[in-house]
């Protein structure tokens, strides 16, 4: 992902409420978001090359979602895949504390990341590119290719439109949250970050969805999950075209530790 915002006991009817675009080179090979064969609990997009994937959930309640961190100075080729991190976070039992200091102690050997991960009640942050508070507090925030909650000019009106939307609305509609994703204005000259790349490709990279002819917005997820526990799950696959995206839905009731299914 390259664009989350999310809510986090920020509204009365909704625990957590979370929109996202994964930004990504077209060509990549990626299947639309379902539940996976080799793990029937997990729901989420798939990333073919490597195996990972960029946000999902579970039907037991672990969710994650990654971004990465801009810094093409620090790049390195050949380390792991960071979606890697999403998929071994979904398919696992390990408590989220216990995860997170698995990823201080392996977080070094990717490039940089940004990993938010828990049980929808609960979440953590970890960046491999700065320590902040791993617990996330109540509230509206927003996560880019930096820190968590870094004022970049996407992530702040991202973050005002969430807010407004939940001032605004006893009952959320998915439509609601892409159409808060789906805006492609660029941000001013003077407010783009210094990422390490050319100002034509920060001014490319600064609009909420980004199109350019090889590079963009590839899908964009919303998750609802109320304080009954009830998940709406939506997914658009734009893969170039925006005009004619894909769409996959599922609902389903988070189960309790002691109905999820074993594994």
């Amino acid at each position: 992902m390259c664009l989350i915002l999310f809510a986090l006991e920020a509204h009365p009817r909704y625990r957590l409420v979370l929109a996202a675009n994964r930004d990504e080179f077209y060509d990549r090979p990626t299947a639309p978001a379902s539940f996976w064969d080799d793990a029937p609990q997990v729901l989420a997009g798939r990333d073919l090359a490597e195996g990972g994937t960029w946000c999902g959930i579970t039907t037991g309640g672990r969710i994650a979602a990654v971004t990465n961190y801009r810094d093409p100075r620090t790049y390195r080729e050949g380390a792991p895949s960071r979606g890697r991190l999403v998929a071994a976070f979904l398919r696992g039992e390990m408590p989220p504390a216990a995860w997170l200091e698995r990823l201080r102690r392996e977080g070094d050997s990717y490039n940089g990341f940004n990993l938010i991960f828990g049980n929808g009640r609960e979440l953590l942050y970890f960046s491999n590119r700065g320590e902040l508070p791993a617990r996330v507090p109540a509230g509206v925030h927003g996560l880019s290719n930096h820190l968590l909650d870094t004022p970049w000019p996407k992530v702040a009106r991202g973050k005002e439109a969430l807010a407004k939307l939940l001032a605004t609305r006893d009952e959320l509609v998915p439509d609601d949250l892409f159409a808060i994703l789906a805006d492609r204005t660029p941000a001013p000259d003077q407010l783009l970050p210094d990422t390490g790349v050319d100002l034509e490709r920060e001014r490319l990279l600064s609009p909420r969805f980004i199109a350019t002819p090889t590079y963009g917005s590839r899908s964009s997820t919303v998750i609802l999950i109320d304080r009954d526990n009830n998940c709406t799950f939506v997914e658009r696959s734009f893969n170039g075209a925006a005009e004619h995206p894909r769409t996959v839905a599922y609902r389903f009731t988070i189960a309790s530790p002691a109905q999820a299914p074993s594994r």
